[in-house]
Parts: C-alpha cells; structure tokens; sequence
C-alpha cells in the first residue's frame, strides 16, 4: 500500500509531541499554547459563519412519475 511521506512525517512529529508529553491531551495543549504565544507569528481567528438555511423535504409529497 502506497503511504504519503508527508502524512508519515506528520504523524511522527505528532506522536513525538504526545510522547513528550505522556499522551496527557491538557498537558500536549498547554505547550502547544505556549509555543503559540511564543512564536512571532500571527494567529489570525475569523468570525463564525452562518449556517446555511435548509429547507426540510416533506415526506407527504407524491412524487408522479
């Protein structure tokens, strides 16, 4: 089976960060946050969109065929 490089460097950089951390999900967060503060970069959030509007099928409908 074909495997993406990219994938499998991601993965290992992930599983590293975890191990770092013993798998602890809050403690793998709060270095993630903290390395997000460090960093010069900026961390753009956009405003939540609206959900689309969807009309419901009616189920009473005869469809002629």
């Amino acid at each position: 089976m074909w495997t993406d490089p990219i994938v499998e460097e991601t993965r290992q950089v992930r599983d590293a960060q975890a191990a770092q951390h013993y798998y602890d999900l809050e403690a793998i967060y709060r270095a993630l946050k903290a390395q997000e503060q460090q960093s010069e970069r900026l961390v753009v959030t956009r405003p939540a969109r609206r959900p689309i509007q969807t009309v419901p099928i009616s189920t009473n409908v005869e469809i002629v065929t």
